[in-house]
């Protein structure tokens, strides 16, 4: 039986360890992507940090992921209906098992929220298979979403990665109008697609505070008419900032995408009267945070929103906008780095000091 090198994490606060798997049998309807490239997130380092509650390890972390179909077993199918072959480039939706039958899927429309959901590289585990993108092939399992990649630049898709379709909800969900001004609280690679898509969807301008500075750098190439350094100003400066830059009211949208607790009653304050505030970036329990529900809300007459993963829709138009040279150009501005399997702890370690923009485990290096 032929062998696949994969990276895995065995337990939490433990580092990776790169071991030689069993290639899978397929089952009907089934696949074997060759991997081209996976992606080192947030939710990565938290996995290997134990932040995660239920995660079956050891795992194969990565869970967006890009490269080719080795084998195909039976039927797999397009969108449109149309049968994916061998050889075809492909991404896939890194959430997979949504039951499309449960109230949250038919009743609430909010499929995010199935209880019946699985990710790849993040709730499936090594029991489960090759079921992550840290490999040198990754089985897909019946029923998973690809998607045709055409001839999609797979570093570009990349660059966007999981906080593309993260991003496209939660600017999507923050109702940003032509005109208004948005505040960007997080300069990692969610709140950099932010800035894309809020600039994208009508937003006159754009700020952002954030860190480390080269991060910040990057968000002024992508069009942010001014950012300030988390790390050199302190809340009052902050605020200060903000009413500066926004003839003293306050953004009238702002999208929280730190993943600290204390940057959601950041985001409310400076938020204007009767604006908008969108939290994305609480995927992990970091902890509890206090406000004042009469100043920080009711009387500011704030709307406040949630916004959690994303689902298939998400995933397939981001893949139509990379696909649109124009469209997709500011992902070009993002600095990638690439690490192979045996990298992986120093990809982590990376990612986790915000010393990169973008991380990519290229499994086949």
């Amino acid at each position: 039986m032929a062998k696949v090198l994969a990276a895995l994490i065995p337990q939490p606060h433990a580092a990776v360890e790169v071991r030689e798997l069993s290639e899978p049998e397929l089952e009907p309807d089934s696949a074997l992507l060759e991997v081209e490239l996976s992606e080192v997130c947030g939710t990565d380092v938290y996995l290997q940090q134990g932040r995660l509650a239920g995660v079956p390890y050891p795992l194969i972390p990565g869970h967006v992921s890009v490269g080719r179909l080795e084998k195909v077993r039976g039927r797999l199918l397009d969108v449109m209906g149309q049968p994916f072959q061998e050889g075809d480039r492909v991404t896939f939706l890194d959430v997979h098992a949504t039951c499309n039958a449960c109230w949250h899927c038919l009743v609430a429309k909010a499929s995010t929220r199935c209880p019946h959901r699985k990710v790849y590289g993040i709730t499936y585990g090594l029991r489960d298979g090759l079921t992550g993108g840290w490999a040198e092939k990754l089985y897909l399992k019946p029923g998973t979403r690809c998607i045709r990649l055409g001839e999609v630049d797979f570093e570009k898709f990349m660059a966007g990665g999981c906080a593309l379709p993260t991003a496209l909800h939660a600017v999507e969900r923050a109702d940003i109008r032509l005109g208004d001004t948005v505040l960007v609280l997080g300069s990692g690679p969610v709140g950099l697609s932010v800035i894309i898509f809020a600039l994208m969807r009508g937003a006159l301008r754009v700020l952002c505070i954030g860190a480390p500075e080269h991060r910040l750098a990057t968000a002024r190439e992508l069009g942010v008419s001014a950012a300030l350094n988390v790390e050199t100003s302190d809340v009052e400066m902050r605020a200060g900032w903000v009413l500066e830059q926004t003839e003293g009211r306050g953004a009238d949208v702002t999208i929280e995408a730190t993943g600290a607790p204390a940057a959601v009653v950041e985001a409310m304050r400076y938020t204007r009267d009767a604006g908008r505030v969108l939290v994305v970036g609480q995927y992990t329990d970091h902890g509890e945070v206090s406000f004042n529900p009469h100043l920080d809300l009711n009387k500011k007459h704030l709307d406040v929103r949630g916004c959690w993963g994303s689902d298939f829709s998400h995933f397939y138009r981001g893949v139509q906008l990379m696909a649109d040279p124009s469209r997709s150009r500011p992902w070009s501005l993002l600095k990638l780095d690439r690490y192979n399997l045996h990298q992986a702890n120093e990809a982590l370690a990376a990612v986790a000091t915000g010393q990169v923009v973008k991380a990519l485990i290229a499994p086949r290096a």
